[in-house]
C-alpha cells in the first residue's frame, strides 16, 4: 500500500539500532527535516516524539519483512536513506556466532527486503579496525590494506563485501568509523583507562605495548554531523563509496596517561612498558580473583596504531571534526569528579 507516500511531506529515513547511543541521537538530529523510523529489537528508552519505533529481529528474515511492510503501509515505497547501525559487538573479544548471525546475515536479510523499495541511499557503519595497523605519522586512507584481527572487525569486512554484492541498484556508503566517545565518556577503552588512574590501580602504571602508539577516535557530535551530511549529500555521492570518519590526530597512550594523571590527581602519571608475557600472566591472575577488564587478547593488540586520513570525508561530505579527544578530556573528568557514582553508572563501570 502506497497511499501514505502521497500525504507524507518529509523524506523517510530508516535507522537500525535506533535505541543505541548513536541511533537515538541521529534520529533527534534528522527529525525536523525527515520522517525517521527507528528499527531495533529493544525499546528506545528516550523515544523521539516525531519518529516511530518499529521492533524487529534483524537475524529473522520474516521479522525484517514484517517491519518493512509496516514502513510501507505508513510511509510509502520511497526511502531517502537507510542508516544501518545494528550489529553485534562484544568488547570481551570472545568468538561468537552472533557476529555472523546478526551483523552479516542480518544485513543480508535487510538488504533483500529493501529491494522492494525505492531507496536513495544505504549507509553502513563499519569501523577503522578493519585496516592493517600503521605507524605514527603514516595516515590510513580508504585504499589501505585490510587486516581485521578479531571477530568484530572481521564481521564488518564480511558485511562490506556482502553489501557490494547484494545492494542491487541501491547506492551504498561505507563509513569506517573510529572509536566513538562523548563529553560524558561513553567509550569503553577511554573510560576504563580513566577508571584505572582514578582508582590508582596497579595496572595503570604499566603498559605492555608501545607507549607512542594510539587509537583513532571521533566525538559523538562530530559523527552525527558526518551522518547528517552523508544523508544530505546522498544525490551527490558515487553509487558506492567508502569514507573514513575520524579525528585526524591520534594521541599516544603515553600522552593520554599524562593528561589524565594531571586532570585527575594533579601530577604526571608515570607509565612503564612491560613485556607482553608478563602482562598476560598478570591478566590471567586477575581473572582468578575477579572479572578483570584487561584480557590476554587485548595485550596482543597494544602495539596497534591507527591514524586516519580524512581527506575524502572533507571532500565528499564537506565535513571536518570540531572536537578532539585531548581537548574533551577535561569535560569528561569534570563529570567524573562532580558525581563519581553517576559517571560510573552511565559508563557501566563497576
Amino acid at each position: 500500500m502506497e497511499v501514505a507516500s502521497s500525504i507524507n511531506k518529509k523524506p523517510v529515513v530508516l535507522v537500525t539500532g535506533s535505541s543505541g547511543l548513536i541511533g537515538s541521537r541521529i534520529i533527534d538530529r534528522l527529525s525536523e527535516k525527515y520522517q525517521c523510523v527507528g528499527l531495533d529489537r529493544t525499546e528506545n528508552k528516550h523515544p523521539n516524539k516525531t519518529s516511530e519505533d518499529v521492533y524487529f529481529d534483524i537475524s529473522d528474515s520474516s521479522s525484517v519483512e514484517a517491519a518493512l511492510e509496516r514502513v510501507r503501509f505508513a510511509y510509502g515505497n520511497e526511502i531517502a536513506s537507510v542508516i544501518h547501525l545494528a550489529a553485534y559487538y562484544d568488547f570481551a573479544g570472545e568468538p561468537s556466532p552472533l557476529y555472523e548471525k546478526v551483523t552479516v546475515n542480518g544485513t543480508e536479510n535487510f538488504l533483500r527486503a529493501l529491494q522492494k523499495f525505492k531507496v536513495e541511499q544505504f549507509i553502513f557503519s563499519s569501523t577503522n579496525l578493519v585496516y592493517k595497523t600503521t605507524l605514527p605519522g603514516k595516515k590510513i586512507n580508504e585504499d589501505w590494506p585490510l587486516d581485521p584481527t578479531w571477530d568484530y572487525p572481521e564481521s564488518k569486512v564480511k558485511t562490506e563485501t556482502l553489501i557490494h554484492k547484494k545492494r542491487g541498484s541501491i547506492p551504498a556508503v561505507i563509513l569506517r568509523i573510529a572509536g566513538v566517545y562523548s563529553d560524558k565518556g561513553n567509550s569503553i577503552p577511554i573510560t576504563h583507562q580513566i577508571q584505572r588512574i582514578y582508582e590508582k590501580d596497579l595496572t595503570s602504571y604499566f603498559y605492555p605495548g608501545d607507549l607512542e602508539h594510539g587509537n583513532a577516535f571521533i566525538h559523538l557530535d562530530d559523527l552525527l554531523d558526518a551522518l547528517v551530511n552523508t544523508v544530505e549529500k546522498r544525490h551527490d555521492l558515487p553509487d558506492e563509496t567508502t569514507i573514513n570518519i575520524s579525528e585526524p590526530k591520534t594521541f599516544s597512550y603515553e600522552e593520554l596517561q599524562h593528561d589524565l594523571g594531571m586532570l585527575i590527581h594533579g601530577k604526571d602519571w608515570t607509565t612503564i612498558e612491560i613485556p607482553k608475557p608478563l602482562a598476560k600472566a598478570g591478566a590471567w591472575a586477575q581473572d582468578l580473583v575477579g572479572d578483570s577488564f584487561i584480557k590476554p587478547w587485548m595485550i596482543e593488540r597494544t602495539d596497534d596504531h591507527f591514524e586516519m586520513d580524512i581527506s575524502r570525508a572533507q571532500e565528499y561530505l564537506d565535513w571536518q571534526p570540531r572536537h578532539n579527544l585531548k581537548d574533551t578530556l577535561p569535560e569528561i573528568i569534570n563529570g567524573l569528579k562532580k558525581n563519581p557514582e553517576k559517571w560510573y553508572k552511565e559508563n557501566k563501570l563497576e
